[in-house]
């Protein structure tokens, strides 16, 4: 296959062109930072609406929402950084080169939260409620921003002959990420490789995410505030918890073989799961 190529051969799928930047006026810009930046736009403009039509300010979400977006990005390089920190150790200032890639969700997640409960705190609004609206933009973002994972060739599993298998060639994609067992299917005159398209599975699940906690918001089951929130921390924390364990460019505990967004994913999973059943079960005492 050519360099720029992609394909998913057992759906009978290729894309002969998946450029990972182009150039305008002799300015060169990343396909990745253009989804991720659409993500995010169309994040906080789902939110606001949201806010809108559930008796909130929408131009606090507009407003909140550019000291979140600022703020992850230092907060997702700070986490990669700390778990990576052998990479950067020797070269203090690669630290500062986001275009050599490195942002983790997680930390991104963790600086926004705290950003906007600084922010709602200070405006005297309601944190809960305004998280609730506000997640349904986060997975809005994240399903999008998943494809700049595609472009970069980058976020996949070790190697498979499922349904989704997808095929990258070798040379524009990073050997960290290309591990033993991937290479052992790597035939002499193979110029590819064949992985989980781990990107893909996240970007699904975040979207089914997404629509169920529309359904649910529309049909005003939410049974007190916050809970949107919980579902989501608890829905995606499921999903990554398993997606992560396909992935080959896993960030770990030092001296571990144990992925840090599994652990974390899994915890959230259970402590959102119990928050939400004793808030409920206290709701329900309260109003009998």
């Amino acid at each position: 296959m050519n360099d720029m190529e992609i394909s998913f051969p057992n759906l009978g799928i290729t894309l002969p062109y998946v450029p990972k930047s182009f150039t305008i006026f002799g300015i060169e810009i990343a396909l990745y930072g253009l989804i991720i930046t659409l993500g995010m736009l169309l994040a906080v403009a789902l939110s606001a609406r949201l806010a809108d039509r559930e008796e909130l300010k929408g131009e606090e979400v507009w407003n909140a929402s550019l000291w979140c977006i600022v703020l992850s990005i230092v907060g997702a390089r700070i986490y990669y950084v700390v778990f990576s920190w052998d990479a950067y150790r020797g070269d203090l200032l690669q630290i500062f080169n986001l275009r050599a890639g490195g942002l983790a969700f997680y930390g991104g997640l963790i600086a926004a939260a705290a950003t906007l409960l600084f922010y709602v705190q200070k405006k005297q609004l309601s944190f809960p409620r305004y998280a609730d609206v506000m997640v349904h933009g986060i997975l809005l973002g994240q399903s999008i921003g998943r494809w700049g994972n595609f472009t970069n060739r980058e976020a996949f599993g070790g190697y498979t002959e499922g349904l989704f298998a997808m095929r990258l060639p070798l040379s524009m994609v990073r050997g960290s990420d290309i591990t033993q067992e991937i290479a052992l299917h790597v035939e002499s005159g193979m110029n590819y490789i064949q992985v989980h398209p781990t990107f893909l599975y996240e970007s699904a699940w975040n979207l089914c995410l997404l629509l169920l906690l529309l359904w649910y918001s529309k049909k005003k089951l939410s049974r007190f505030a916050g809970e949107r929130m919980l579902m989501y921390l608890g829905g995606y924390g499921l999903g990554r918890f398993l997606i992560e364990g396909l992935r080959t460019d896993q960030l770990r505990f030092p001296g571990t073989e144990i992925a840090v967004s599994q652990v974390l994913g899994g915890a959230l999973f259970v402590c959102a799961t119990v928050l939400i059943l004793y808030l409920r079960n206290k709701r329900k005492e309260e109003t009998t």
